[in-house]
């Protein structure tokens, strides 16, 4: 069956590493290189917070305050700054525009992170780039949970056979294989393109 379907996530594939802003936001913290995966990720409590901001339930000023108070700094925009340096990846949004060119259906999802008082979309035409857009916080879901993919794929009109799903956290991906999507764990804009060219059966690159 021909791949006629791209689902993409949002940050860390159609932004700049997300890896890489949290360790430009401790140097200017002087906090440890480590600081914020250690407070965010390794505490339990915390885990649950940010699921629960992903789902929609819970607010981004509460994990602002909590996850401030972890590291014992202002707790003020803190997922803004957090993230100040991430931008869009460019190269990535033209890969999108370019699958869409071809005929194929594109639909974002997305673990947000609440939309106020940062906003990671913002800047960025989700409606013009999308012909589906899965938000987490707005449905209650997040990945990997199984029912936010079977949801992305009916909002899609379209079987998981047919889709090919790209995700920088490779927890998201098994979930989506188990729907018959084709995956691609990004790493790099140049070997993402490579690989989605060839699972879609489409030209990617930029005319040379």
């Amino acid at each position: 069956m021909p791949r006629t379907c791209l689902i993409v996530d949002y940050g860390g594939v159609l932004t700049t590493s997300l890896d890489d802003a949290v360790r430009g936001f401790e140097a200017r913290e002087g906090l440890s290189e480590g600081a914020v995966e250690h407070s965010w990720y390794r505490d339990p409590a915390m885990v649950a917070l940010t699921h629960d901001l992903e789902r929609g339930r819970s607010t981004q000023f509460d994990w602002n305050r909590r996850v401030g108070q972890a590291l014992g700094i202002d707790s003020t925009n803190l997922l803004g700054r957090i993230f100040a340096d991430s931008r869009l990846d460019e190269s990535m949004v033209s890969v999108l525009a370019r699958a869409r060119a071809c005929g194929l259906r594109i639909g974002l999802l997305s673990n947000s992170m609440g939309l106020a008082p940062w906003n990671m979309y913002r800047g960025f035409d989700i409606d013009a780039a999308f012909d589906v857009a899965l938000i987490s916080g707005q449905h209650g879901l997040r990945k990997p949970e199984p029912a936010v993919y079977e949801l992305i794929l009916k909002m899609l009109e379209v079987p998981g056979e047919e889709c090919v799903f790209i995700d920088d956290n490779a927890v998201n991906l098994p979930p989506a294989e188990a729907l018959g999507m084709a995956t691609v764990l990004h790493r790099s804009a140049e070997h993402s393109t490579t690989r989605l060219g060839e699972l879609l059966g489409v030209p990617l690159r930029p005319n040379p």
